[in-house]
């Protein structure tokens, strides 16, 4: 897997998973990248700096909770890019918590589950679960309306 720093045609900058570089060239070309601020499918790679490798030591790093009372934001400045991953987050622990309250989890079922609806095996119901990028590309290709969401802890 690799992540890439993105941006479209208006600058808005974002980073997205990959699981190489042609993976980004073929959903790009399909319009399937699509920038989160406004929508826009026409996403090129920005320049990025490479991660290099660092002893086991370097790596190391310790979590530090924000303050008690503090936002994150405030915890670490006025930066506007640490506001809006804040904001994002945010947003992303609701839909987290919407899926979680009007969907089924099917677990690692999801993409027979989501077929049977699809093809009308079985009633309609909204559902979440897990499965792999192959089986979540083959349902994309099969015409199963599927997508992939951020889910980020409750807890963070």
């Amino acid at each position: 897997m690799i992540v890439f720093d993105l941006r479209c045609r208006k600058a808005h900058t974002f980073q997205s998973w990959f699981k190489d570089g042609a993976a980004f060239d073929r959903q790009a070309k399909r319009g399937l990248v699509e920038c989160p601020v406004c929508g826009d499918t026409k996403i090129e790679k920005a320049l990025m700096a490479p991660r290099l490798a660092g002893t086991k030591k370097s790596r190391k790093t310790k979590a530090v909770p924000a303050p008690a009372g503090e936002s994150l934001p405030a915890a670490f400045g006025a930066d506007p890019a640490t506001a809006k991953a804040a904001e994002l987050h945010k947003e992303l622990a609701k839909l987290r918590e919407h899926v979680e309250k009007n969907y089924e989890h099917v677990g690692d079922k999801f993409a027979e589950e989501a077929r049977a609806i699809h093809y009308g095996e079985k009633p309609h119901k909204n559902i979440y679960g897990d499965t792999t990028p192959d089986e979540a590309r083959a349902l994309a290709d099969e015409g199963v309306p599927v997508a992939q969401v951020p889910w980020v802890r409750r807890d963070a």
